[in-house]
């Protein structure tokens, strides 16, 4: 991610966070019944938990804090035990869980602990942002349609280094910590690999002690939870939200308008207005997300849509028109209730519309007033991009560039030119993809329609960099610079700005020759002839012009004028609109038009960006683009997720430092030949294994046997992605199989578990049809008493990032198989290849440098290069 040095100028402020508490770490203990408060006493080690620091962006330094939290805050000095967790955790289950008190099973256990553990996120929250606020540090702002999180429990008592205390507390009160944190649900906030990778950003940003935050949408149903019956995949709404979220704080004072529709009307000193149309309000709920091994706490900050009940029509409902009534709520609510709303149909990509502009306008609006506020009385507008970065994760939150933009010149007076000139050392974008579907674009006339504003804003952005474009290259080649604008403008197949029609008529008739017009021996055939070289004797020339008189004046003007008339019907013959083809807005190219950082995700996927998708804007702006290969944390998908391996890295290393510094796993490679180290690795990857074939016992019904080899591919179904290769490959295994004897068949194939996962959105026909062959053909195989344990398909319902921690820890071979150039990167073949499973993949995404770093010999590789 992208940003800038910030400033450590010290400003005192409250937090926006902050619940006007000074209180420390506080749990609850229970004499003669009644509950009392009480402060924790267990001395804290002060080298488990890191003091907050800022670092800076640039430099990598750190800022420690000079006057000690210590002195300040006493939570700093005490850590929860066993006793004092259990006591915290009995108050809350008596007085804040949604569950009745009469007895305290799983789920209410689970609330608990969960509402126990955020007791002592807020206290490190709030110091976290009183200590931005202090330092007045520049923060990230990381902008994602999604966020992939997971279950948040172990997660957060993890990294809060409290898993033991939690676990002993739970068995004193009659439950297991693993029982206890299988009841949380996962957050259904995201799909795919770009939110596991937002939320991966976070808790790494967390952990290196970056000030940042995240901004999203609180979806009540998710994408939505997946079936698989005899038909293939059924969607059903996700209930993620059913009996509320724990760890979710919600700020009524946080809200802010967000409208769509209306018009534009002038307003003063030539300035616009936006007034009328659709009008809702944003409101904001707070997350704590955690650092490993430190106090900083960061913020994703979720917003969900409402109108004012002033809205509700009360005589329409008691006149009985119940559904007029309550209208307006639910057209305001649905903003916020699926991800990736169905869009085939114009109410489809409308309501995709409205929830990224709601993203982008609350979000903006909420960072303009934190650094209104941190600005003092006296605002310095110039000084934005110093404290201020805003991260687009893809091009969903494209809208965030016209958006700030208005803000800045319709609400807070600024001019275009600083507007925009703001705005370009603000913003920057994360590509992931070079699948021309995923580019997005939107009709402009629904654009129009539902933002009337931004569209203006919109064109005049376009004008601009066509301008840029033609102050770098000239118009001189005209095919050329035609091709260019082909590839780079961001309104497609429509009409070019007046400005630069004017300089193409002018080019245009700057370049035609002057002609003579002759009469021939009388005829009325008139013939063109190229105007000859002047001749030397000026004199005769100025007696020729002299006998030309006025009437040969008004012939050579007339004529001028007819050449004018042409350049310009040629200008708009050249540069016309076909009206068979739809007009569109496209976003990745305003993405890079509008910020002043553009990054790929991978080595192979940036050079693609640069040598193909964004060609024509590298050679305009090269110093631009940058590539940052995606990770993912090794908190969550090593340290927590496979304790057994967690253990035999931190013995055979000699240190824990690992789960925050990768690269000390390389001190395993001096111990790859030993015995111990082989055996005890073989163990723990079996007992994984062994946990697995429960799971799938329990998800699917089938059996399958802990020493087969276990093959998988989980992800997104996609054509690209080739679940199909895969299944085709098992059905020709199978083929094969059937025409051998029994005693040949074990002599030729390993026993195999082919487990895959994933899910198909909705609409895409064809990659349902993938999900229900897959089906079919583990039915047939799996029932086939001929082939028993030796050859088994099983496909994992609702694959979700909970499924994901169960499954890469016993997995051997792991396939990543995508079309070589097509997958921006990948992240589980990072989260495969850090628990012990070896690699089938393309030379595609990160791939690539997972093959550099583990060795030509460690990876199989498959399929044609890009």
């Amino acid at each position: 991610m992208a940003a800038l040095p910030f400033s450590t100028t010290c400003r005192h402020s409250s937090s926006p966070l902050h619940h006007n508490s000074k209180s420390s770490f506080i749990g609850f203990s229970q004499r003669n019944n009644i509950w009392q408060l009480f402060v924790i006493t267990k001395s804290i080690s002060r080298k488990s938990i890191r003091k907050l620091s800022v670092k800076n962006v640039a430099s990598d330094e750190k800022q420690e804090l000079k006057d000690p939290l210590a002195k300040r805050d006493t939570f700093y000095e005490f850590i929860p035990d066993s006793a004092s967790i259990a006591s915290s955790i009995k108050f809350h289950a008596e007085f804040t869980t949604p569950f009745s008190p009469e007895k305290f099973e799983l789920n209410k256990a689970f609330f608990a602990t969960a509402e126990s553990v955020r007791d002592s996120l807020i206290i490190n929250w709030n110091a976290t942002n009183d200590y931005y606020e202090r330092k007045n540090v520049k923060l990230a702002y990381y902008m994602s349609m999604e966020y992939l999180q997971g279950r948040a429990l172990l997660n957060a008592i993890g990294n809060l280094q409290l898993l033991g205390p939690y676990a002993e507390a739970l068995t004193k009160l009659g439950h297991n910590l693993e029982d206890v944190a299988n009841k949380e649900p996962d957050a259904a906030l995201g799909n795919g690999g770009l939110g596991r990778l937002a939320s991966c950003f976070l808790d790494s940003l967390a952990t290196l002690n970056y000030p940042a935050w995240g901004y999203g949408l609180r979806y009540k149903y998710g994408l939505f939870k997946q079936h698989i019956t005899r038909d293939g995949q059924v969607e059903v709404a996700e209930n993620w939200l059913e009996m509320g979220n724990p760890w979710e704080i919600l700020r009524n004072d946080v809200t802010y308008p967000v409208k769509f529709y209306g018009e534009v009307i002038p307003g003063p000193n030539g300035s616009k207005q936006w007034v009328g149309g659709e009008n809702i309000l944003a409101v904001a709920y707070d997350v704590p997300i955690p650092g490993y091994k430190t106090r900083t706490t960061i913020n994703l900050r979720l917003w969900s849509t409402k109108v004012s009940q002033e809205e509700f029509d009360l005589q329409a409902f008691n006149s009985g028109d119940h559904a007029k009534a309550y209208a307006v709520l639910k057209n305001a609510e649905k903003i916020c209730y699926v991800l990736y709303p169905g869009d085939e149909s114009i109410e489809g990509k409308t309501l995709r519309l409205k929830q990224q502009y709601t993203l982008c306008s609350a979000s903006l609006q909420d960072i303009i007033a934190r650094f209104e506020k941190r600005s003092g009385k006296r605002v310095n507008w110039d000084t934005l991009p110093d404290k201020v970065v805003v991260q687009m994760n893809d091009t969903h939150p494209t809208l965030c560039i016209p958006e700030l933009i208005r803000i800045l010149m319709d609400v807070k007076g600024l001019s275009w030119e600083k507007a925009w000139n703001i705005t370009k050392r603000t913003v920057a974008y994360t590509n992931h993809t070079i699948l021309p579907e995923a580019l997005e674009k939107w009709s402009l006339t629904l654009l129009q329609d539902l933002l009337p504003r931004h569209v203006e804003i919109i064109r005049m952005i376009d004008e601009e960099l066509i301008h840029e474009i033609i102050s770098e290259y000239g118009i001189d080649d005209l095919d050329l610079f035609q091709q260019r604008l082909k590839k780079m403008r961001i309104l497609e197949n429509i009409e070019l700005p007046s400005s630069v029609m004017e300089l193409l008529s002018t080019e245009e008739t700057s370049t035609v020759d002057p002609v003579k017009v002759i009469d021939v021996e009388g005829n009325d055939v008139m013939a063109n002839e190229k105007e000859e070289k002047k001749d030397e004797n000026d004199d005769d020339d100025d007696d020729e012009e002299e006998e030309v008189g006025e009437e040969g004046k008004e012939e050579e003007y007339d004529e001028n004028l007819s050449i004018e008339e042409d350049t310009d019907n040629k200008v708009e013959v050249r540069f016309k609109v076909d009206p068979k083809l739809p007009m569109m807005v496209r976003m990745a190219n305003l993405c890079v038009a509008g910020g002043f950082s553009v990054n790929g995700v991978a080595a192979i996927h940036s050079k693609i960006v640069k040598d193909e998708v964004f060609n024509e804007f590298y050679e305009l702006w090269p110093e631009k683009f940058q590539n940052k290969t995606n990770g993912v944390t090794p908190r969550r998908w090593i340290r927590f997720c496979n304790p057994d391996l967690s253990k035999i890295i931190t013995k055979w290393i000699g240190t824990e430092d690992w789960v925050t510094d990768l690269e000390k796993l390389a001190i395993l490679r001096k111990f790859a030949d030993n015995e111990d180290l082989q055996l005890e690795w073989i163990e723990a990857k079996r007992r994984n294994k062994i946990k697995v074939a429960s799971f799938l016992k329990d998800k699917t019904g089938y059996v399958v046997n802990p020493s087969a080899m276990f093959d998988v591919q989980v992800k997104r179904i996609h054509e690209y992605k080739r679940q199909l290769l895969n299944i085709m490959g098992i059905v020709y295994r199978y083929k094969r199989m059937k025409e051998l004897s029994a005693e040949e068949r074990k002599e030729m194939f390993v026993p195999r578990v082919c487990i895959f996962g994933g899910k198909a959105f909705a609409t895409y026909v064809q990659a349902k049809r993938i999900v229900k062959f897959i089906t079919d053909v583990g039915a047939t195989i799996n029932r086939d008493p001929e082939i028993g344990d030796l050859l088994k398909v099983v496909f994992v319902p609702d694959y979700n990032v909970s499924v994901a921690e169960m499954l890469i820890p016993g997995s051997e071979l792991s396939q990543h198989i995508s079309t070589a150039g097509m997958e921006a990167s990948g992240t589980s073949n990072m989260k495969f290849s850090m628990n012990g499973c070896i690699l089938i993949g393309t030379l595609d995404g990160a791939n690539v440098e997972i093959r550099e770093e583990v060795g030509e010999d460690n990876f199989f590789l498959f399929g044609a290069r890009a």
